[in-house]
């Protein structure tokens, strides 16, 4: 993003017009050069005050208060508008910078035409290749991943990355950046094995570029955890996601977005891990300051309250598990429409609670809404897939389905080892399901085989994540 950038001087250039008349200036050119000058004051001073804004703009940004900067920026734009014209570089900048404000306020609709107005506006006037132009390629895609359009983004990403190569060399904080995008979305598309090298290697340039205590390098940390707990490498997660916070809240304080967010996903991981008691005050807490920060209606406050829920159920607590769930449901909706992976991810739970609590015909048509959903939206080949054709076999199995209960395991136990590997927890749970499966149909010699095997990789990871103290 551009917020943090700082300003280039802004040249004006100013034609003057000569009246030569036998060595006298009329009287009316003396009025007509005395309001030129003034315009010219009257502009800069307006300047002078669309920089200050953004500087302000910039401040808020980095302390996270994103709603106050909003009209600050807004106001930046218009001013700037009305100095330079609708086809500036400034002006394509402060369009940037407010679609970048309201993307961080989950306002996905409103951030969308400013960023593609800047795109538009830096190509006319910077050409084909500028950073400027990288950095709002970048921004767009960010958007799109954030909107779960993951198709539209990457190819934004990757002429991002391939254009700050060529520009800034193998070596710079931007490149960097890059690195880290197309590494989160390869993994929300379920493409581990391509984003683990990239998130690699954007942490071990940050930290040869911008040293070991840095906002860059926290991210670096923060995004490498997460795509180690979701590769079930809770072990490895663990230590990077406490370094993050810490780095955080020291860089940033206590209250900020950033330490939010690293509180919500490592509470995450210990569910994962069974730590419930460590989880709950942790989603409480990252609850509580995104409500704060960013307002009640958010996508941060949604996945907050989803993953609350989802404590909840662990513990079987269901009834405080439902509303939560629901609650989450209408937001993503509201906020992100009826097509996005975080509806298909919140239908799935809310099945899931309805599942456990015997409510089976409640449960069956938001399980395959979930999995049509997913398989629209991710592909046929995703670990969201496999986890909905698991979780729709599980259903069939406890309401006697058997028949329909076995291909959806099989699917998802075979499309889990390709994408996860043999050794994942996934797989381990679908090796598992199905051994309950052939257990109620008295076949256990099979239960037993696929039992053992299930047991065999759970052995494993608990030895790989095991907590002592």
């Amino acid at each position: 993003m551009s917020l943090n950038k700082s300003k280039r001087p802004t040249i004006w250039a100013t034609t003057l017009v000569s009246l030569l008349s036998v060595g006298l200036v009329t009287p009316q050119a003396t009025v007509g050069q005395t309001t030129i000058a003034q315009q010219q004051e009257s502009a800069q001073a307006q300047l002078a005050k669309a920089k200050q804004l953004s500087q302000q703009v910039t401040d808020l940004y980095k302390q996270g208060k994103y709603s106050e900067a909003i009209p600050l920026a807004q106001e930046a734009l218009r001013i700037r508008q009305q100095a330079l014209g609708e086809e500036h570089a400034d002006v394509a900048e402060s369009l940037n910078n407010l679609g970048e404000l309201y993307r961080e306020m989950g306002k996905y609709q409103e951030a969308e035409p400013l960023y593609t107005q800047a795109l538009e506006m830096r190509r006319r006037l910077l050409g084909d290749e500028h950073a400027d132009l990288a950095e709002t390629l970048n921004n767009l895609a960010l958007l799109y991943y954030f909107m779960g359009r993951y198709s539209e983004a990457e190819p934004l990403l990757n002429q991002s990355l391939e254009m700050r190569r060529r520009l800034l060399g193998k070596e710079h904080p931007d490149l960097a950046k890059s690195l880290n995008y197309l590494a989160l979305l390869y993994q929300s598309m379920g493409r581990y094995e391509q984003a683990e090298p990239l998130l690699t290697e954007a942490l071990e340039m940050r930290r040869r570029l911008l040293g070991d205590e840095h906002l860059d390098l926290a991210e670096s940390l923060h995004n490498l955890a997460g795509l180690y707990y979701s590769m079930g490498r809770y072990q490895q997660a663990e230590p990077l996601l406490t370094q993050a916070l810490e780095m955080y809240r020291r860089l940033l304080g206590e209250e900020h977005p950033s330490v939010a967010s690293s509180l919500l996903n490592l509470a995450v991981l210990y569910q994962l891990m069974g730590r419930y008691q460590q989880a709950e005050p942790l989603l409480t807490q990252a609850l509580e300051m995104w409500r704060r920060l960013l307002g009640k209606e958010h996508p941060s406050v949604a996945i907050t309250l989803n993953n609350l829920a989802v404590l909840y159920q662990l513990m079987g607590k269901y009834q405080q598990a439902e509303p939560l769930y629901t609650q989450a449901l209408e937001m993503r909706r509201r906020l992100l429409g009826e097509e996005h992976p975080s509806v298909a991810s919140s239908l799935n739970n809310l099945a899931g609670l309805y599942k456990l609590m015997g409510r089976y015909q409640q449960a069956e048509p938001l399980y395959t809404q979930s999995l049509e959903m997913n398989r629209r939206l991710l592909g046929e080949e995703h670990p969201s897939v496999a986890s909905s054709l698991n979780n729709l076999g599980l259903l069939y199995q406890l309401m006697g389905r058997y028949s329909e209960a076995e291909p959806l395991y099989t699917q998802s136990l075979e499309m889990n080892r390709r994408l996860l590997g043999e050794e994942h927890p996934s797989v381990a749970t679908s090796l598992n399901n199905l051994a309950g499966l052939h257990q109620s149909q008295g076949n256990i010699e099979q239960a037993l085989e696929f039992l053992e095997a299930g047991l065999d990789i759970q052995e494993l990871n608990l030895e790989r994540n095991l907590v002592t103290g």
